[in-house]
């Protein structure tokens, strides 16, 4: 009789617990609930970007949070025994402090949207914007790294076992960072690349690249690989280190405006005033061209046609690529009409015996 009534008391023990637990979780909650109540109202009203990023970003993070804390408070007054308790603690703890950094993460997101709100990568002279992108990116990047490592110390620590034993592995920590230096050479090495391009910043986001035989924009900055998207939608992964070590092409390392050239050949005979006069009015009358630069040159004479230069300027590699097939194309339509007779061509001469002689010079 005494065994069932213990079975009872210590069952309803137990059901109290229960309660105060889903009491505490009920109540966190509820607040949060109304927390973000409040936020959308105030959204709709005024819709600043700051609170609707905040709702966005750590809507999910405080709904475990704040019920979590709650708990924490309520714990101490569960009806179980002091083993137990010790362990709930233990485990609430660790979740506290996994939910807390993922919080902190969140909060990145939010430093982020608010410097794209203010800075538009979006527009033509995008110079300052991928500078500061390129730099905040890897900043973020780093940072939730760092969050990350102390999350998971705290976590380790909070532990006596790994406390003891992380006091007995002092004595070898030279030889441990020794060997783990080693071994993780080439990350190393990544990581303090992607510093120095994050700040020297010989590429940044958006940047057009030549390297490796192929064309490119720059489309990822990550803390160990830099993400080329090609011309036909490939992308081309390369280390960080790579950009430290290797020489490569960057037309867009001062600014976004590019000079675009278009190289023709021709016959001797080619009026190249006429060409140049053509070349202006082919520029005058597109939208690629930005106004400021426009050259034609005579720039080499071969054996057997002259070189010429159509110089030009655009907003931007790919408005220049745009630019420079309108271009040829239109020149090429304005010779082909106009002075077909200066088109390339090979001239031989017949001799008496009916057998051509070697070609002359034109």
């Amino acid at each position: 009789m005494h065994r069932i009534k213990d079975y009872f008391y210590h069952l309803d023990d137990f059901a109290l617990g229960l309660v105060i637990l889903f009491a505490a979780v009920i109540t966190g909650t509820l607040l949060k609930f109304i927390l973000f109540k409040l936020l959308s109202i105030y959204n709709r009203s005024d819709n600043p970007l700051l609170v609707r990023s905040l709702s966005e970003h750590l809507n999910r993070p405080l709904s475990f949070l704040i019920p979590l804390l709650f708990v924490s408070i309520a714990i101490p007054f569960l009806p179980y025994s002091a083993k137990t308790i010790y362990a709930l603690k233990r485990v609430v703890e660790v979740l506290d402090i996994l939910v807390f950094a993922w919080a902190l993460i969140k909060l990145t997101n939010v430093a982020r949207d608010m410097v794209r709100k203010k800075h538009q990568l979006d527009k033509s002279d995008n110079f300052r914007e991928r500078k500061l992108f390129t730099q905040l990116q890897f900043i973020r990047k780093l940072t939730i790294m760092m969050i990350s490592f102390i999350a998971i110390s705290m976590i380790l620590l909070s532990f006596d076992a790994v406390r003891k034993l992380g006091t007995g592995l002092l004595t070898s920590a030279g030889v441990l960072g020794i060997v783990l230096g080693v071994a993780a050479q080439k990350s190393i090495a990544n990581l303090l690349a992607g510093l120095q391009i994050a700040f020297t910043q010989p590429i940044r986001l958006d940047d057009v690249l030549v390297l490796e035989n192929e064309f490119g924009r720059v489309e990822e900055i990550t803390l160990t690989y830099v993400v080329l998207k090609l011309w036909d939608n490939r992308r081309l992964i390369l280390p960080l280190n790579y950009f430290i070590d290797k020489p490569f092409q960057n037309w867009t390392r001062t600014g976004s405006d590019i000079l675009a050239t278009v190289y023709l050949y021709t016959d001797y005979t080619i009026p190249v005033e006429a060409v140049r006069k053509e070349f202006e009015n082919i520029l005058a009358h597109t939208d690629l061209w930005n106004k400021q630069v426009s050259v034609l040159q005579v720039t080499d004479s071969k054996e057997h046609t002259l070189e010429l230069r159509a110089l030009m300027s655009a907003s931007g590699s790919g408005i220049a690529w745009d630019l420079r097939c309108h271009v040829r194309e239109k020149l090429v339509q304005f010779i082909q009409q106009n002075y077909p007779e200066a088109l390339p061509k090979l001239r031989t001469e017949l001799t008496g015996a009916g057998l051509p002689s070697l070609p002359k010079h034109p």
